[in-house]
């Protein structure tokens, strides 16, 4: 059964930074593409970031571009999420999603993945 399990989640500052780090079992992980999405309180889900399975291909929302970067490694089955100058809206559950589909030239973060982790909470004090 495929799991993936978010971690790195917390409190800090505005302004500052986080890295948040997801690890993948039971799936061939360079055969997917991986994404990162959150979700506010009273708001819905929001694709942020995602690569391809090489990696070679990367996505931003505007909400983040400049600020996060999106990397895996996949001698480690783990997807990173570097996030900096973190604002007060960036409060959120981010979660991890993997995806066969896509092809290595190409992803965007859809609410179909396939496969998702439980999340872990991020918290931008002002």
């Amino acid at each position: 059964q495929v799991q993936l399990v978010e971690s790195g989640g917390g409190v800090v500052q505005a302004g500052g930074s986080l890295r948040l780090s997801c690890t993948a079992s039971d799936l061939t992980f360079d055969d997917y593409a991986m994404a990162w999405f959150r979700q506010a309180p009273g708001k819905g889900r929001e694709g942020i970031s995602c690569i391809s399975w090489s990696g070679g291909y990367t996505f931003y929302a505007d909400s983040v571009k400049g600020r996060f970067t999106i990397s895996r490694d996949n001698a480690r089955n783990t997807l990173y999420l570097q996030m900096g100058s973190l604002k007060p809206d960036d409060t959120a559950m981010y979660y991890c999603a993997a995806d066969p589909r896509y092809s290595d030239s190409w992803c965007r973060p859809s609410a179909d993945f396939g496969y998702w982790g439980q999340g872990t909470q991020v918290t931008v004090s002002s």
